[in-house]
């Protein structure tokens, strides 16, 4: 099927990806809705100018629809934006929908009033499980944003390995805090994977943290070369 994938940047949207290309679906472009209010409901918002360059290593095009992240109106833009999709031949969308029901729900809505199918390969995956996956997968996948007791600065920047991912755990039977963040505890960004032609690295970023809560403020990034082309 043609498909168009609900994009971030983010580690469940790149997987999401990733799953698109193991069912052989072709992936006509991401979509990626750039709020203008930080505290969206719907949409990912720290770091979100980064996907043009996690877009441009993986070698997809991406569509970028501002939109002001009105609660219940942003699904407005969503739905303006798959009515064009559909248009130029769009069958499904994926989303990279883990345990969310308010997401879920609103995007299988619109999808259903399109006739659309509506694809979460994520959904109801157990969080270790999953987490444990996309290291041994080789995501390079860093957090972005931080919004839960027990998440400090350090965390800002940090990448997921198995020793994060075991403090997590930890954290979680501590705190409550979602091994995957699906809770809204912190949002990622994925520098490299299995996908990727090209990884993106990080050349200056400033770690901003107020209370309990802080984002990685990325300034400057540039494309590095994963394979030799060269003919030497």
């Amino acid at each position: 099927m043609k498909a168009v994938i609900l994009y971030s940047g983010g580690k469940d949207s790149t997987m999401a990806i990733y799953h698109a290309q193991k069912n052989n679906d072709e992936i006509y472009a991401l979509l990626t809705m750039v709020s203008r209010n930080d505290q969206s409901y719907m949409f990912h918002v720290p770091a979100i100018d980064m996907v043009d360059y996690t877009a441009a290593a993986m070698e997809l095009p991406v569509i970028e629809i501002a939109t002001d992240g009105i609660k219940e109106e942003e699904l407005d833009d969503l739905e303006g934006s798959l009515i064009r999709l559909k248009d130029k031949g769009i069958e499904c969308v994926y989303t990279g929908a883990i345990e969310s029901e308010y997401q879920r729900s609103r995007i299988e809505a619109i999808c259903d009033k399109l006739d659309l199918e509506c694809i979460s390969p994520l959904w109801h995956r157990d969080p270790v499980e999953y987490m444990n996956e996309i290291i041994d997968l080789g995501f390079d996948v860093i957090l972005t944003g931080v919004s839960a007791y027990g998440l400090d600065e350090k965390w800002l920047g940090r990448k997921i390995t198995k020793e994060s991912l075991d403090e997590l755990i930890k954290l979680n039977e501590k705190y409550g805090i979602h091994v995957a963040f699906e809770g809204g505890e912190a949002e990622t960004l994925v520098l490299d994977g299995p996908m990727y032609d090209r990884r993106v690295i990080i050349d200056e970023a400033e770690r901003i943290f107020k209370c309990d809560s802080g984002i990685y403020d990325i300034k400057k990034v540039h494309l590095e070369e994963k394979y030799d082309y060269s003919l030497d």
